[in-house]
């Protein structure tokens, strides 16, 4: 089992590398498996690389239901 989590990437070093907040604390991650990621974009986080972009939709309520789980 892996955990992906969900963050905002807020700048682009190039290719390889982005600054993604994650409610924030932001973390350099590695985005060479995903194609096309800009700024603004939500991406699924795991061990350090990018997997997947989000929609701003599943985004959000993926982050809702984390936050939900500390209650």
């Amino acid at each position: 089992m892996c955990l992906g989590i969900p963050g905002k990437i807020i700048k682009i070093y190039d290719s390889s590398y982005a600054d993604v907040d994650f409610g924030g604390v932001i973390k350099k991650i590695n985005g060479s498996m995903v194609e096309n990621l800009k700024t603004g974009d939500y991406v699924l986080v795991h061990a350090g690389f990018a997997i997947e972009i989000l929609s701003v939709k599943d985004a959000d309520e993926t982050i809702s239901l984390m936050l939900n789980l500390k209650e």
